[in-house]
């Protein structure tokens, strides 16, 4: 089975390789759009490398309290500033905590919520940027009013202020959530919003248009997912930033609050003794590194994937 002719004939909807027919000769076999992207995904080392250690980032966050023999609320009141061992893994904390329940914990807060943040903040940006281009009209002009308003805002101010101010009570997870994507939606939203605009004046948005098609149908069916592939890009790439946003205010002491803990909290905890007791220091920074550079590998994988004219990525 040879390769591809040329993986700019991907554009459209499909490519097509060469397979044995049922005499033996050679014949045609159409892909898809979507096995070629595939393709070219699996074939590109540093994707495969990406998907497969986030992988392992998520399962350590799914299944790592189960492996361990401490909760992270637990206080071993023999075990202060303890090294690693067999009784405590990854060492403990100042007060005696267990560092590695204290990092499935925190790794499985820091996914929640950058993937809650990522999609949350990507559909906006997908809603607000498709409408304001295809209705036009005032509710452009509002949409690309507040677009610039909350540009300009100091987000990570209100953020800190609003978050802390929650604290630890219920449902604070859930605010800083929705403060994050509330801050993160705007520049993909302009760029939707101008991939709208090529795409709505195509032939088939017309005809779907002459036969009475609602226009929410024509958005959710018909332009939302020729615009797809920069929304799934976006997204990883919002995941990598709302961890980093995440663990930014965490560290600072604006976001996740004790007795809930992040990444960001941990690192916070073991900088005051990263020359001391590294171990407190060193666990979640290192889980933190590992997926974030995951998480870009297979951002890149996918643009690569996606892009029929990029060199970067496997070949199909």
């Amino acid at each position: 089975m040879s390769d591809i002719h040329q993986v700019a004939q991907a554009a459209t909807t499909g490519a097509v390789e060469d397979a044995p027919g049922r005499d033996g000769s050679q014949g045609r076999r159409r892909l898809s759009r979507r096995q070629l992207i595939a393709r070219r995904f699996v074939r590109n080392p540093s994707a495969v490398i990406g998907i497969v250690g986030f992988l392992l980032v998520v399962l350590f966050a799914l299944v790592g309290n189960r492996l361990g023999r401490w909760e992270f609320t637990q206080v071993d009141s023999g075990g202060f500033l303890q090294p690693p061992s067999a009784e405590h893994w990854f060492g403990t904390t100042q007060g005696g905590r267990d560092v590695f329940a204290m990092t499935v914990e925190g790794t499985r807060k820091s996914l929640v919520i950058g993937v809650c943040v990522a999609l949350l903040q990507t559909a906006i940006a997908a809603v607000i940027g498709s409408t304001a281009a295809y209705f036009g009209g005032w509710w452009e002009r509002v949409a690309l009013w507040l677009t610039d308003l909350l540009l300009v805002v100091p987000s990570f101010l209100i953020i800190a202020i609003l978050s802390q101010r929650a604290g630890a009570n219920r449902g604070s997870i859930a605010l800083f959530i929705v403060l994050l994507a509330g801050f993160g939606w705007m520049l993909t939203a302009r760029v939707v919003r101008s991939l709208t605009l090529s795409v709505k004046t195509l032939d088939y948005v017309a005809a779907a248009r002459f036969m009475n098609v609602r226009s929410i149908v024509i958005i959710v069916r018909h332009i939302l997912p020729n615009i797809a592939s920069l929304l799934i890009v976006d997204a990883t790439v919002g995941l990598a930033l709302a961890v980093m946003s995440e663990t930014t205010l965490s560290y600072f002491g604006f976001g996740v609050q004790p007795p809930n803990t992040s990444l960001g909290t941990l690192i916070a905890e073991g900088q005051t003794a990263a020359t001391t007791s590294p171990w407190i220091f060193l666990a979640p920074s290192g889980v933190l590194v590992i997926m974030l550079v995951c998480v870009n590998f297979m951002g890149d994988g996918l643009r690569d994937a996606l892009d029929p004219s990029s060199k970067s990525g496997g070949k199909a």
